[in-house]
């Protein structure tokens, strides 16, 4: 590894001294540029085979797992990390600094750095390997079923997922609860382990002091911790009495012997095992129960619609904005539903860009209901984003920043989930569009947008502390628990210990997902829907005739061109120059979160305040670090951050 260290130090010293060494004539810069632009073609082209061969071998692994599949992806890694080595030494011998021309300097500071194929190849080995081994371990556990302990074989995708849909037993939730976090999380924390040590090796060598600093760079600002902050600042309030009505319904629902009048929540009574959105109880929390319920799954159900027809209905709306339909080799090569020839796959629903400008695909195990009507127009929404970018060079087919790409599709799905589009597409009767109904429906996206920011942002706070040495492998679980009842006002359903890992059990760290990404779309998203709602004449802010969370902007060119040219600008800007180009600001502010959910803020004010309700959460009583982890991190490193960056 030292060898290494020093071929790539001694590389990086090279370009240095002849950074500051050169002084050629103006005519030898202008050369130098030009052969800067021709490599860079031909670096591009190449990019593009070695991605395409990664994309291919990950999807041919993900979509069946195999260990020859499994060791087929490996070799291919480490063979495009071969590759992108030796294009890296090249890279480094132009004098990029000096260049002019700002779009060429932009794409060789993103070439610049390596990524892990800086690691030495047997370290390489072992990070790819303890990656592929979380995710095997994910998406092959098993539970057995509470009710029936010889059925062995529930999944989180869709069996689990549906007892949480569908049960209030608090005791078949717990047993559930804690059998997946044991299957899915306590299994996978020695491969956590390695992937951290692994990573880390892999940031130094890039000229980053951990992952944390790596992935903030992704977002291009010296305090993007302060913003993610202020952000958080913004929206707490709104999340604080969304969290006092909850609590007290599932109060009066389950008792104060499991539910406190001013403790945390219990997490496997919110109606998802990751206790990460709360719609699943807005059958007995919904503010005006004597409304009538929008049932979207029933509407779907009762009108035959597949899993293919779910997907035309998404691809139609984009159409209707003069954006682009699905090309030939999706409906070709996409994964729709579940395969039924016994197969282990990963089911968790993404988008896929092969960067050959040709294919691009959608892997998702697709059941009728209205989350996944939802669902199929997110992840359509990221291959919109891939098919408006695909003319740029390949370092820039991205994201303006990790945000932005998810940000798209629910921007698109805020649209499709209101009554107004419903009503449209024929899955809603008419019907009055009186207060009551709205704050219904308000309270119905509020309780799977506004209570999903606190867990989206402390999954990253968890891992920067673990990247950083802040939190050492010793205290993972109780740090976790930590942020999970300080941001969020959760607690576990029963005592916790470090023989528990429960982040694992949650997809996106068991597959080495940054999730940052999600907090900030879920602010930027309702940024963009603002903008979009007044481009479509829509919505007028301070308008109170007509409401931002009833904006449906189908059919609207005017919205659907200003989105595409954002979009085609994948991330050859940065990202406040693409979030100008669309909404004319230049930071990501949540006065768009607030002005949608405004009617719902009063409304749960006076509530709370009418029944006496305390806003915020005392101390669980739950035990999930041992006195001697609280001693510790009562004036740790961690927990001054997390009562810096939580607004405590």
């Amino acid at each position: 590894m030292l060898k290494i260290i020093g071929e790539l130090a001694l590389v990086g010293a090279i370009a240095s001294v002849f950074i500051v060494a050169a002084q050629g004539t103006a005519e030898e810069r202008a050369a130098e540029e030009a052969a800067g632009r021709r490599y860079m073609r031909t670096l591009d082209e190449q990019r593009s085979r070695t991605k395409n061969r990664m994309a291919l071998a990950s999807w041919d692994y993900q979509s069946n797992i195999t260990d020859y599949n499994q060791e087929r992806q490996l070799q291919v890694a480490l063979e495009v990390a071969d590759q992108d080595k030796e294009a890296w030494k090249e890279t480094m011998t132009y004098l990029w600094h000096e260049f002019e021309d700002p779009d060429l300097k932009r794409m060789f500071e993103k070439y610049s750095k390596l990524g892990t194929a800086a690691l030495p190849e047997d370290l390489n080995q072992r990070l790819i390997s303890a990656i592929n081994n979380m995710q095997a371990t994910y998406a092959k556990a098993t539970i057995c079923d509470y009710k029936d302990r010889t059925k062995c074989d529930l999944r989180v995708e869709p069996e689990i997922t549906e007892i949480f849909v569908e049960s209030s037993d608090a005791e078949e939730l717990k047993y559930t609860w804690l059998e997946w976090h044991k299957a899915a999380g306590a299994a996978s924390k020695a491969d956590f382990i390695e992937y951290v040590n692994m990573y880390n090796e892999a940031a130094k060598l890039n000229g980053y002091d951990s992952v944390a600093e790596w992935w903030l760079s992704e977002y291009e600002e010296s305090d993007s911790e302060e913003q993610f902050a202020a952000l958080w600042d913004q929206v707490k309030p709104l999340y604080q009495q969304i969290h006092a009505y909850v609590r007290r319904h599932l109060r009066l629902f389950y008792g104060d012997q499991v539910v406190s009048a001013k403790g945390p929540i219990p997490a496997h009574l919110l109606g998802n095992i990751w206790a990460q959105s709360w719609n699943n109880l807005e059958k007995f929390t919904r503010p005006f129960p004597d409304k009538p319920d929008v049932d979207v799954t029933a509407a779907l159900i009762n009108q035959n619609y597949t899993a293919l027809k779910i997907f035309k209905t998404a691809e139609e709306f984009f159409v209707s904005l003069n954006l682009s339909g699905m090309p030939d080799l999706f409906w070709e090569r996409s994964i729709i539903e579940k395969p039924q020839d016994g197969r282990d796959m990963v089911c968790h629903a993404s988008a896929w860009d092969f960067f050959d400008g040709e294919d691009f695909r959608i892997k998702q195990c697709t059941t009728i209901t209205s989350a996944f009507f939802k669902t199929t127009h997110h992840e359509m929404g990221h291959i919109q984003y891939y098919l408006q970018y695909k003319d740029l060079p390949v370092i820039y087919r991205a994201g303006a920043n990790p945000g932005f790409h998810e940000a798209v599709g629910d921007v698109i799905s805020l649209s499709v989930d209101t009554p107004k589009h419903l009503r449209v597409m024929g899955l809603l009767e008419d019907g009055p569009d009186d207060l009551e109904s709205n704050i219904n429906q308000l309270y119905k996206m509020g309780i799977d947008k506004i209570v999903f920011l606190p867990f989206a942002y402390l999954l990253d706070l968890f891992r920067y502390g673990v990247f950083r040495g802040t939190i050492s492998e010793e205290d993972y679980n109780c740090h976790f628990w930590q942020l999970r009842e300080t941001l969020q006002g959760v607690e576990p359903p029963a005592p916790r210990s470090e023989q528990d890992f429960d982040p694992a059990a949650k997809y996106h760290i068991s597959a080495d997902v940054e999730y940052m990404r999600y907090y900030i779309s879920y602010i930027i998203q309702f940024q963009f829907h603002r903008s979009l709602c007044e481009l479509a004449g829509e919505y007028t802010s301070g308008e109170t005739e007509r409401l931002l969370s009833n904006c449906d902007i189908y059919n609207s060119t005017e919205a659907g061109n200003a989105l595409g040219k954002m979009l085609q600008l994948g991330s050859s800007k940065s990202w406040p120059d693409a979030m100008e180009a669309l909404t004319g600001q230049r930071k990501m502010d949540a006065s768009g979160v607030l002005e949608y959910f405004q009617p719902l803020y009063e409304w749960l004010k006076t509530e709370n305040e009418r029944t006496g309700e305390y806003i915020g959460w005392e101390p669980s009583t739950v035990q999930y670090c041992t006195p001697e982890q609280r001693d510790n991190m009562e004036n740790s490193e961690f927990r001054q951050k997390l009562l810096k960056y939580s607004g405590n």
